[in-house]
């Protein structure tokens, strides 16, 4: 029981953590680059393989919360490793499949599962547990950077790959890459989880936790400010690399515009995150949904360039996933880390019914209209919605009455 106050280092904590999210999301940042292959060599709708990452991002969504259960309990070690097995086996599925049902469960289900238990629920789990309070929100900012390097770095490299391999025998080299998930995994270990150590006790029981922060309205804000943060970023990541290549503009346009959405995103979740221990993150929450507005109205106000097309990218980069190290260290600030990943992954769940709504409707409009204008504009008025809740957001920790004492 000594070793169970001893914690992992923070470089551990930090490289082990960005290197798995870094793996984790960066494939998932280029899905949109497999949209035309697959669809065109399947002669699928758009809406056929929107509907498998939509099914992807809810599976993400369902499971996140019981993954973050699963690792607050036993410890994020067995969770990562089983993540990485189900990733790879999605992706060699994803390349595999021959009819939409099974691209749906392997893209779909599979990887959404695989996803939920490889990033940022289970990562930031540990980074609360593992790191002291003064530094919680800088580390969770750090991470999501360094992350974010990931998803720069591997979308031009699934671009490379698709031309060079093959759509196919680009997703199974995929499918090898991030089975290195596992042994990174092994450098997250915490103390107190497995080889006969007993978590710490905690004052409350799963259900109990759930129930008071379902009940508390800043967490439901947190969650409605979530969704559309889901909505806007799945629906550019899936289908910007279509909407240009309609406007006449190379596919080349739209591989370097995901890539500068991941490289701008290292530089916008670390100030995020770094920000949030000095000024109200609800204020950092509301202005980069107000952000997000603004520029999509800019983008479609503008004539369309592969220069407006990388100003956007960078601008939207900046806002991408800086919403995460604020919104998770709100969590722990109010409700404390014993439960953190469980709660982290149940706000994240919204997030993804925003992601099942945002990609699954750009298909589908898109197959209706033949134009994806009426989603943009319900990405903006999403973004000024959730700008106004997350300023409602109470951030201070939640009182809780003392702790019954055995007899």
């Amino acid at each position: 029981m000594q070793n169970t106050d001893r914690k992992l280092s923070l470089a551990q904590v930090l490289a082990c953590g960005a290197l798995v999210v870094t793996l984790s999301m960066g494939v998932r940042h280029g899905f949109g680059l497999w949209l035309q292959p697959i669809t065109q060599a399947q002669d699928w709708s758009r809406e056929t393989f929107a509907f498998a990452i939509a099914v992807q991002n809810l599976a993400w969504g369902i499971f996140g919360i019981f993954a973050g259960m699963l690792a607050d309990r036993f410890g994020a070690f067995r969770v990562l490793v089983g993540g990485a097995l189900m990733y790879a086996l999605g992706l060699a599925g994803m390349a595999l499949s021959r009819d939409a049902l099974t691209f749906s469960l392997t893209a779909g289900v599979l990887i959404g599962a695989a996803q939920a238990g490889t990033t940022y629920a289970v990562v930031y789990g540990i980074i609360g547990r593992q790191i002291e309070p003064a530094r919680r929100s800088w580390a969770m900012g750090v991470t999501a950077a360094a992350g974010s390097f990931g998803q720069f770095l591997m979308v031009p490299v699934e671009g490379f790959l698709i031309s060079g391999l093959g759509w196919q025998r680009a997703l199974l080299a995929l499918a090898v890459s991030v089975l290195l998930i596992a042994p990174l995994a092994l450098w997250l270990r915490e103390p107190g989880f497995g080889g006969g150590a007993v978590p710490a006790r905690r004052e409350q029981t799963i259900r109990e936790a759930l129930a008071e922060a379902f009940r508390y309205p800043s967490f439901q804000l947190l969650m409605a400010g979530y969704f559309v943060c889901g909505f806007q970023v799945v629906f550019i990541g899936v289908h910007m690399p279509s909407y240009l290549k309609d406007k006449g503009l190379s596919p080349q346009v739209a591989s370097y515009a995901l890539a500068l959405i991941g490289l701008f995103n290292v530089f916008g979740t670390y100030i995020a995150g770094t920000l949030g221990q000095r000024i109200a993150r609800r204020k950092i929450l509301a202005f980069i949904y107000l952000a997000r507005s603004v520029a999509i109205a800019l983008f479609l106000w503008a004539p369309l360039t592969p220069a407006s097309v990388y100003l956007f990218s960078a601008v939207m980069g900046f806002l991408w996933l800086s919403t995460v190290p604020p919104t998770n260290a709100t969590i722990a600030q109010i409700f404390g880390v014993s439960h953190l990943s469980m709660l982290g992954g149940s706000a994240f769940f919204s997030h993804q019914i925003g992601s099942f709504m945002g990609v699954w409707l750009g298909g589908l409009l898109y197959d209706r209209t033949g134009s994806y204008d009426l989603v943009w504009y319900i990405a903006i008025a999403l973004g000024v919605f959730a700008a106004l809740v997350n300023l409602q957001v109470r951030e201070a920790p939640i009182p809780r009455g003392p702790v019954p004492q055995p007899a």
